[in-house]
Formats: C-alpha cells, sequence, structure tokens
C-alpha cells in the first residue's frame, strides 16, 4: 500500500490506517525517515503454498528473516485453517531468527521455540512431516538447536549463516 505520510503524528497508508513508514534495515529495524533502506514486503499477498516456500526461503538465504516472518505471515493469514498453525510457526520461527541476529538472545529463543512447538504440534496433528515440500522435522529440531544456542552463548547470530533450509 501506499504510505501518504503522517497523520495528527502517525504514518498513515492511502485507506487512513495506521502503517509505520520508517525505511527499514535488513532485520526489520526501523531507520531514521529519510534514510534509504530495504524494500519491504508488500502485505496481505495471497501466494501458493509453494510460491510462498520459494519466496521465504530466497529472503532467508540474503539474511532477511524479518521480511520472510511477513510472507509466512500472509499465508498464515490467507491459507485455509487446518494450515495455519503451519504457517504461524513458520513465521515465528523466521522472528526467532530475526531477535537473535539483532542481538536479543532471550526473546530470539522464546520465538524460536514456539515455532518449532508449533510446527510439530501441526505436524504431529496433520500427520504430514513434509508439507509443501518441506521438511518440518528438520526445521523443529533447527529451531531447538538454535534456541538452545543463543541461549548458552548469548551471543548475535549471523542470519545468513544460520538461515533454514526449508526443504530438506
Amino acid at each position: 500500500m501506499e504510505q501518504r505520510g503522517r497523520t495528527g503524528g502517525r504514518d498513515r497508508d492511502d485507506e487512513g490506517r495506521a502503517r509505520n513508514a520508517r525505511p527499514r534495515d535488513g532485520l526489520g529495524r526501523p531507520l531514521p525517515y529519510g534514510t534509504p533502506g530495504v524494500a519491504r514486503q508488500p502485505e496481505g499477498v495471497v501466494r501458493s503454498p509453494e510460491r510462498t516456500v520459494a519466496e521465504a526461503q530466497a529472503l532467508l538465504d540474503a539474511g532477511k528473516p524479518f521480511h520472510a516472518h511477513e510472507v509466512f505471515e500472509d499465508a498464515w493469514k490467507s491459507r485455509p485453517d487446518g494450515e495455519r498453525g503451519l504457517w504461524r510457526g513458520l513465521a515465528q520461527l523466521a522472528v526467532g531468527l530475526t531477535h537473535a541476529a539483532r542481538g536479543n538472545p532471550t526473546g530470539g529463543a522464546r520465538l524460536l521455540r514456539r515455532g518449532a512447538d508449533a510446527v510439530e504440534e501441526w505436524a504431529t496433528v496433520s500427520g504430514r512431516t513434509a508439507p509443501f515440500g518441506m521438511d518440518a522435522t528438520g526445521l523443529v529440531r533447527w529451531g531447538r538447536d538454535l534456541a538452545a544456542e543463543v541461549t548458552r552463548d548469548a551471543a548475535k547470530v549471523d542470519a545468513v549463516e544460520r538461515a533454514p533450509r526449508l526443504r530438506g
């Protein structure tokens, strides 16, 4: 959506809804107005599961887990009820990596565990460990392992080096 600027001290979109128009860096952190930032993901895009996975993987590989989280969030909001737990869990894994890369080990570990639990629960209930070609079991293991690492080391991680492989 087009960003119309500030109204009453708040950024608003063309429909008058509050939307933060500040530019963002590659990890989704707000930058000062007027600073060049990374292009934001468009909101509300309905994608096929395969396209969602491909776009999210490209963003993860580029060190943009916050942006991948937004792609997963679109799927979470637009896919059938029976899939939403999977997409929500994947969004939580991506934002957990975002926090870990920003140097927030507590928040990162919490979201990584929550995401791993959600993906595992969805796979258990649905009986699918390879939904849309993804490796649910591997993603659960990746999330838990990274959560343990950031808890133990309390250090920033490199988002590119630690990006998960969505497909085995």
